[in-house]
């Protein structure tokens, strides 16, 4: 391990605490409709895993 150094552990905690604000804060907004399809049912699923099993 290498000597403590307090000049770069105060540079290091200054860097960490700093604020970076260079960013977009909003949020986009988006509109539209989600679909999804379901699928099987649980009862289906479960069958075609056994099926896959081969019990």
């Amino acid at each position: 391990m290498g000597a403590y150094d307090e000049a770069e552990h105060e540079r290091r905690e200054q860097k960490t605490s700093a604020v970076d604000a260079d960013f977009d804060a909003e949020r986009p907004e988006y509109s539209g409709s989600l679909t999804y399809d379901s699928g099987d049912s649980a009862e289906a699923l479960l069958d075609k895993f056994q099926e896959m099993k081969g019990d």
